[in-house]
């Protein structure tokens, strides 16, 4: 198989001006760049495909303001790799030079063709099977024999996907997780037939994008959705059940609170959900339970569409109203699907169903106060031998969600999805940022 070095020529992005795409556009944009000026006897071309011309040049703008960034904090390496260079006097001049060359690999358009004479293909598109066929095997026909593609689904089996598209062998899982520009985590899925060459190429390339990456067996929703989704619908259902006795916003705020205030998550479950959409949610839904014949749905989460409420985000990464809704970031109210308007979650009967939680474990902690915190292993150990003889409702909820999410986590191992509770528990510390992995003995 071609080596890395050589593949690295000639790449190209499917769906690179989406949520996703964007990010591992600018992974690859600043990474060929790199390689240029320390190659520059070779020639590195990245190939930008989308639907929409206006994303595409928003893309563009995105990289080049990322690329300054890039150069300005690695001014010292730019100053070796311009030493020849007289005319780039300070230190500005080799910062936009660098931006100009990253700008120079770029190659924009909306149509397949600009792929066919890459070596390798990542592709971000839409998270629909019949979507992500089409343009295989549109690429099938387009690209060279020996072509790799590095597919991000999150949720569809790779094998699957690889002979619907008749190219086996030649695709893998590359689940990188958002943002991806910052996020460490790729979760790579070998399907059947992989070879090991392409299973080292995928490696190779984590390792040159500095990611850390952690195996999958190609189960649909794969370890990440595995755990997000089921652990998603537990909390659809504990609202569920609670809403006849505390009403539905209330019983939503509670949910909510508990995931983030006593779990010590950096979002609750459900700003979780609305971060990731709705609508992709529901999607994902569908794909897991269409592969696995699981009870995996939501009437709640369909009423929710059906009524237009998505969640998402919008440009920065700023949460779009979903369950709830947001101010500066924060949640602020609570969709009430009965009414079809959101409620303030200041509203008298919200906060005095939500004193019913009890105090939280003494001394108060947060996950914005651990997750840097060097000491943090330790007062985790004391904040759930706290919790375990927390008698409140709080503490209750709190202990049922965490002996929920652990059991997630350990049917996941059992299925062989993840080869060992450590790669689950990094799926969740890496890739959605947890204090600690499901599957630990905090409550025992």
């Amino acid at each position: 198989m071609t080596e890395l070095h050589t593949r690295f020529e000639n790449v190209a992005v499917v769906g690179a001006a989406g949520k996703m795409g964007s990010g591992i556009s600018l992974l690859l944009a600043l990474e060929l760049a790199w390689r240029a000026l320390e190659r520059p006897e070779a020639t590195f071309i990245l190939n930008l495909v989308d639907v929409n011309d206006g994303a595409l040049q928003d893309l563009v703008r995105y990289i080049r303001a990322q690329a300054v960034k890039d150069a300005e904090k690695q001014i010292n390496r730019l100053r070796v790799l311009f030493r020849d260079r007289a005319e780039l006097v300070d230190n500005q001049d080799m910062v936009q030079e660098f931006a100009f060359e990253v700008l120079l690999r770029l190659r924009t358009g909306r149509t397949l063709a600009l792929a066919k004479d890459a070596w390798l293909v990542f592709e971000a598109a839409f998270e629909s099977e019949p979507v992500k066929v089409g343009i295989y095997r549109e690429l099938a026909g387009l690209c060279r024999p020996d072509t790799c593609f590095l597919t991000n689904t999150s949720s569809l089996p790779i094998q699957a996907l690889s002979e619907a598209c008749e190219v086996p062998g030649r695709m893998i899982g590359f689940h990188f997780y958002n943002p991806p520009a910052v996020q460490k985590l790729v979760e790579v899925v070998r399907p059947a037939g992989c070879t090991q060459e392409l299973a080292d190429l995928a490696a190779g390339i984590a390792q040159a994008l500095r990611k850390r990456t952690v195996p999958a067996a190609d189960v649909a929703g794969f370890i990440g959705n595995g755990h997000f989704i089921r652990d998603g619908l537990y909390a659809i259902r504990t609202v569920e059940r609670m809403a006849p006795a505390f009403g539905f916003v209330p019983a939503l705020h509670l949910v909510d609170r508990v995931a983030r205030e006593f779990l010590l998550r950096p979002m609750g479950s459900f700003q979780l959900i609305d971060y990731v959409g709705i609508d992709v949610f529901q999607q994902i839904l569908r794909v897991m339970a269409a592969h696995l014949g699981e009870d995996l749905h939501s009437p709640l989460v369909d009423r929710m569409l059906a009524l237009g409420v998505r969640g998402g985000q919008g440009p920065g990464g700023t949460p779009r109203d979903g369950f709830l809704r947001y101010a500066k970031g924060r949640p602020v109210a609570a969709f009430d699907p009965e009414a079809g308007a959101y409620v303030d979650l200041e509203r008298p009967e919200v906060q005095e169903t939500a004193a019913r939680l009890g105090p939280l474990p003494d001394p108060a902690l947060s996950w914005k106060s651990l997750h840097q915190d060097p000491a943090a292993a330790g007062k985790l150990e004391a904040w759930f031998q706290a919790l375990k003889g927390l008698e409140t409702l709080g503490g209750s909820m709190a202990r049922d969600h965490f002996l929920a999410s652990r059991e997630i986590g350990l049917a996941l191992v059992r299925q062989g999805v993840a080869h060992r509770a450590e790669d689950v528990n990094d799926v969740l510390k890496l890739g959605f940022f947890h204090l600690y992995g499901p599957i630990s003995g905090y409550l025992d």
